[in-house]
């Protein structure tokens, strides 16, 4: 007998740092989200989606809960919220090192029992728990508190599990439509996946109080032919900072930091685009623009 085809949403939601961008990134096989050892990566809802023989997933990558201070903070908490009523699916994911349930996973946790819907918890980092004993006592913590319809330890970056939770997700999936062409793996734009590389190879190289200031615009992506008939695409993107001290740093001396972030950024983009990219990057600066109405409603939901 033929399988069914099933489809559905799955909101990926913890605190900032748990990994959840890791996880989709590995799922997917791509990469759709900024990843960077540091809070609040992602700053809006992005779709990632894993197309398997008899289902379609789509993956909603949310910002991680963080206490907010400032519109943008806002923003990015009641985005990651608002992801938990509006799906099929929760994946919940913790801290396997962490000894106890934090003001940030209960708040989580909170608004899952208020949506009473079907959740995952994912325990990621388990390949950093030394003693199974606590990983034991923290899945206990967490038992009592939800009827999860599984809880999975894993590891994003070895990969450990990821499979048995993608058929864990399947299974609690209805039966339903591709909902986009089975070729796709992101709903982003090119425009907003070379924001996210740009931004990502600043938070990795950047010091701790300047990435976050930062936001990245797309002026222009335009494909052609060189002389020699080869296929390249000029990208040209701006990376505004929130004070003029921030912009020297991002510069670095004698433009080697800027030069840095756009060989990696580039790197990336012509795997991405797998042709040739010609990438200029500027560095301007926009004060306080993480409370300016006009750019924080580009984050907010659409």
């Amino acid at each position: 007998m033929e399988e069914k085809f099933k489809s559905g949403f799955v909101s990926m939601i913890g605190r900032t740092n748990v990994g959840k961008s890791t996880i989709i990134n590995a799922l997917v096989g791509e990469k759709v989200a900024a990843v960077a050892n540091k809070t609040q990566t992602t700053r809006t809802a992005i779709k990632a989606i894993v197309n398997k023989k008899n289902s379609q997933i789509i993956f909603i990558d949310t910002p991680g809960i963080h206490k907010p201070k400032s519109k943008l903070s806002e923003v990015m908490v009641d985005t990651a919220f608002t992801f938990i009523g509006d799906v099929d699916v929760v994946v919940f994911v913790i801290d396997g090192t962490s000894k106890e349930i934090g003001r940030g996973d209960s708040k989580i946790l909170e608004k899952i029992k208020e949506s009473k819907k079907k959740t995952i918890l994912a325990i990621n980092k388990v390949d950093m728990v030394k003693n199974k004993e606590d990983l034991l006592k923290l899945i206990d913590l967490y038992k009592n508190e939800y009827n999860y319809v599984a809880i999975i330890p894993i590891s994003a970056t070895k990969k450990d599990n990821l499979e048995v939770l993608l058929q864990e997700i399947e299974k609690n999936l209805k039966e339903g439509p591709a909902y986009y062409d089975m070729e796709e793996y992101t709903d982003q734009t090119t425009r907003q996946l070379v924001e996210e590389i740009i931004r990502e190879k600043a938070l990795k190289l950047l010091d701790d109080e300047v990435p976050h200031g930062i936001y990245i615009e797309t002026e222009k992506v335009k494909f052609r032919k060189t002389k020699e008939n080869e296929q390249i695409c000029d990208i040209e993107a701006i990376i505004y900072a929130i004070r003029e001290s921030h912009k020297g740093i991002i510069i670095g001396k004698g433009g080697n930091m800027l030069k840095k972030i756009g060989t990696y950024a580039r790197e990336d983009l012509e795997k991405m685009l797998d042709t040739k990219v010609n990438l200029k990057i500027w560095v301007k600066v926009k004060e306080d623009w993480l409370n300016n109405d006009n750019i924080v409603k580009k984050f907010k939901l659409k």
